[in-house]
């Protein structure tokens, strides 16, 4: 991970969890959970912004970047939660973007005393049903991985997340195609060996209990996301009744590389609230 020019005050691997995360600031903790297409390098931009403010962590989830995967049951949740004791954070903002939303929704289900407000990005709602263009991304995905093409999968992410059909590469700032390429590759790199490994939800019925949300939370989505993400926003603001939603203008799956500034405006005044 590159050396960020923000304060830190911690940068070790976890002795329980064996997860890598970064501590830093003072404030009301937050905690930045990144995208599956990504890992806690996303939030570069955000550890110059956040610290000052907030006691801020960042973290790898399992089988991300630094986070190797030890069993072939992963489980998100349940790992989040120990990390929140382990880093002594027992009220806490989460702010999760695609998978990190996901693994936020399912901790503040299961564990509503924990957490204090919500920020969701471009997160799935749970039971959606994919749409074709998912299917067809994750095929191409699939099919690259199967030829062991780790840089022809990567770039099907970038294309996806990053560019969107409506933008061609060139409408796309080069330095967040390159690191979405080169966390997304990562992933593989991590995941691969461990072919079997699957997921263990702390909260099956997630899907069921989104409604039980009382966490004040903004509901974020680029405006160049995908379709998908666009209905998954409005589902999530019809089912968590204390809400707030805003999109972000020439951004795709990850607004906060893409327009640091105009997240950070729209983030930090709502965590402050």
């Amino acid at each position: 991970m590159p050396v960020s020019s923000a304060p830190r005050d911690a940068a070790r691997r976890l002795s329980a969890t064996d997860l890598y995360r970064e501590v830093a600031g003072e404030g009301d903790p937050v905690v930045l959970i990144h995208a599956g297409v990504c890992d806690s390098r996303m939030w570069d931009p955000q550890w110059a912004t956040f610290p000052p403010v907030h006691r801020t962590l960042r973290y790898d989830i399992r089988g991300f970047g630094r986070s190797p995967i030890t069993s072939p049951v992963v489980e998100n949740a349940r790992d989040l939660i120990e990390l929140l004791g382990e880093v002594g954070f027992s009220r806490t903002a989460l702010v999760g973007v695609s998978l990190g939303g996901r693994i936020a929704l399912e901790v503040t289900v299961a564990r509503p005393e924990l957490v204090s407000a919500l920020v969701l990005v471009g997160a799935g709602l749970p039971g959606q049903a994919p749409s074709d263009e998912l299917n067809a991304f994750a095929a191409a995905e699939d099919e690259a991985l199967e030829r062991g093409d780790l840089d022809e999968a990567a770039e099907i992410n970038v294309r996806m997340w990053a560019d969107r059909s409506r933008r061609s590469p060139e409408q796309v700032d080069p330095s967040v195609r390159k690191l979405v390429h080169d966390m997304t590759r990562r992933s593989f790199e991590v995941q691969l060996p461990v072919p079997d490994a699957e997921e263990r939800r702390l909260v099956p019925d997630l899907a069921d209990r989104i409604s039980e949300i009382e966490a004040p939370t903004l509901i974020l989505v680029g405006e160049e996301d995908i379709d998908h993400m666009h209905r998954a926003a409005d589902g999530l603001e019809r089912e968590i009744s204390n809400t707030r939603r805003a999109s972000i203008a020439n951004a795709a799956h990850v607004p906060n590389l893409e327009r640091p500034e105009e997240f950070d405006a729209l983030v930090l005044p709502f965590l402050a609230g």
